[in-house]
């Protein structure tokens, strides 16, 4: 009888190239535009918040901007839900606007959303937010707060946490492309940001941050 050989051939596992490796920590980017949203997933991030007017601190944004911004890119986004700027003590009618935008949201393609609300006292109001949690399942929530993220301080801030998700706009200045401008006629209050001063997600900062993080996680 012939023996049978004992040298079989070894099945080996490909190679994972570095890239595809699952990450240990999230990056998150909050934008208020389809170009931002486009810099932010080319610059590396994980996943987006999408809001409308950051200079507020964030709003809902619009089913225009949710769509296209979805068409753009392929990592999953989050969208803000508040009604107004302003506090977070929010009235009976604007809980309404919320459930509302959340249903709204949902059925046109949100793959997370987030929300915040506070009692007149400050605190985190407990019951609203588990009204809006109860309209916002099945799909993931973040409870939103806390910002001024920057390459300055990011390492010492996940180092001191512990956290291995983190959120930024990673944004700069450039300026509009308009040649007609009026300084003598203003949009909105005197207060307001500078009519031709855009803000945007900047690619070289979402890389850098998401170095940082790479290099402490």
């Amino acid at each position: 009888k012939k023996k049978k050989s004992a040298n079989k051939e070894k099945k080996t596992r490909p190679s994972v190239p570095k890239s595809t490796m699952a990450q240990s920590f999230l990056m998150e980017v909050c934008v208020d535009s389809v170009e931002s949203a486009v810099n932010a997933e080319r610059g590396g991030a994980s996943r987006l918040e999408l809001c409308s007017s950051l200079l507020e601190g964030g709003l809902t944004p619009s089913l225009g901007l949710l769509q296209v911004v979805k068409q753009y890119i392929k990592i999953p986004v989050y969208v803000m839900i508040r009604p107004r700027g302003g506090d977070f003590l929010y009235s009976g009618q604007e809980v309404e606007v919320m459930k509302k935008d959340i249903e709204l949201m949902k059925t046109h393609g949100a793959d997370g959303i987030v929300i915040g609300a506070l009692t007149e006292d400050g605190r985190v109001d407990a019951d609203l937010c588990m009204e809006l949690i109860a309209a916002v399942r099945p799909l993931p929530l973040t409870f939103h707060r806390g910002g001024g993220i920057t390459e300055r301080n990011l390492q010492r801030i996940l180092e001191g946490s512990g956290a291995e998700e983190f959120h930024c706009s990673a944004r700069s200045t450039r300026d509009s492309a308009m040649k007609f401008r009026n300084k003598s006629v203003t949009m909105g209050a005197t207060i307001s940001a500078p009519e031709y001063d855009l803000k945007v997600a900047d690619v070289s900062k979402v890389r850098s941050l998401n170095a940082i993080a790479k290099n402490t996680l």
